[in-house]
């Protein structure tokens, strides 16, 4: 017969072992809790000159000296912060952790075997992309919280509107599987950037929201109640055509149809608050959006809150560009910082 000290020791590695947090609703109900993230780790290269790609920059015999060390202190920054998203509310190690800008598996790899994160015991989902800069979206994920079924890259095709020839870019990762035992599909994203000026790039932020629109409609059609989380680096603000029209993904009060995406960065971004920064303006190009049904659910899973993880360490602490995100380099210079943008996370409840 178990005492009541047996009970809460077992209650206890309960939680540790499960990875989640138990929490406890007003009805009484108890629920499990997960962390899902995204982050943006600002061109997460090796040193190594690969061929094929323009990886040049990121050598030891480049202008801006990416050596072992750097490369080493950067997997340790990045480490760090994934480790810590959801601190502050008790629930750490994210169960599914969306990336973008890393080279290829073998950095990913680097970095989950950082003392960060290698004892959250993370798995890697990557596909190779045909970028020409060579950089991928992954994904991480924790296998005692979610269990992989299915992994697809879906290639985006783009073309130059003066030669017509296409644009190589990354391709837009949809893995499926069950999450605390619940169907969810995760989109993970890169769309294009707004290299040549916003307004002359913004056909191609068009085209890639509608790849992932058809992505979600894909998956509706097959299954209308089904769970999306569709993540990344939009390069667009919840405000612009690409996401809010396009992918229709929008704040709550602006839920029309069934379909729409519920897009719980669009009142932050109202609110002035971003996760880059440019001259003084916040964007908020990293977002976490997802189906209807995982809104204040009653059953499965039920969205709770979203949020910015931008600690004051992941910040310039002083001078002209004080509170901007504390990069790992500024142009050529090195700054030894963490990223040009910050991770954004939502937490999730299982009913």
């Amino acid at each position: 017969m178990l005492t009541i000290k047996h009970s809460v020791v077992f209650m206890v590695l309960l939680v540790l072992v499960s990875g989640c947090n138990i929490g406890k609703r007003a009805d009484g109900r108890h629920d499990q809790q997960a962390v899902i993230g995204f982050y943006n780790l600002e061109n997460l290269f090796d040193t190594i000159d690969a061929s094929g790609v323009n990886d040049e920059e990121f050598t030891p015999q480049s202008v801006k000296q990416w050596t072992s060390a750097r490369y080493a202190a950067k997997l340790n920054n990045m480490a760090e912060v994934i480790a810590s998203l959801g601190d502050t509310i008790g629930k750490g190690g994210p169960a599914i952790m969306g990336l973008c800008e890393v080279e290829n598996v073998d950095v990913v790899n680097d970095l989950i075997a950082n003392k960060h994160l290698v004892d959250l015991g993370y798995q890697v989902v990557h596909q190779e992309s045909p970028d020409k800069r060579g950089i991928d979206v992954a994904l991480l994920y924790r296998p005692e919280l979610f269990q992989v079924e299915n992994v697809t890259a879906r290639p985006l095709y783009i073309y130059d509107q003066v030669d017509g020839e296409r644009i190589y870019t990354r391709d837009q990762l949809l893995v499926s599987g069950l999450l605390l035992g619940e169907k969810v599909h995760v989109v993970v994203n890169h769309w294009p950037s707004r290299y040549g000026g916003e307004e002359r790039s913004r056909p191609s932020r068009r085209a890639a929201a509608e790849l992932s629109r058809a992505i979600v409609d894909s998956l509706q059609a097959i299954d209308n109640a089904a769970n999306v989380i569709l993540m990344g680096d939009l390069n667009d603000d919840p405000d612009n055509i690409s996401v809010k029209e396009v992918l229709k993904a929008v704040k709550a009060a602006e839920l029309n149809e069934a379909k729409d995406l519920y897009n719980p960065y669009a009142d932050m971004h109202i609110e002035g608050v971003g996760t880059l920064c440019y001259r003084g303006f916040w964007n908020m190009f990293d977002q976490i959006v997802l189906t209807q049904g995982m809104m204040e659910a009653e059953k499965g899973l039920s969205f709770e809150k979203a949020y910015i993880y931008n600690h004051d360490r992941l910040k310039v602490a002083d001078g002209k560009y004080k509170g901007y995100p504390y990069r790992t380099y500024v142009g050529k210079r090195y700054d030894g910082g963490y990223s040009d943008h910050f991770p954004v996370y939502i937490v999730l409840n299982k009913y």
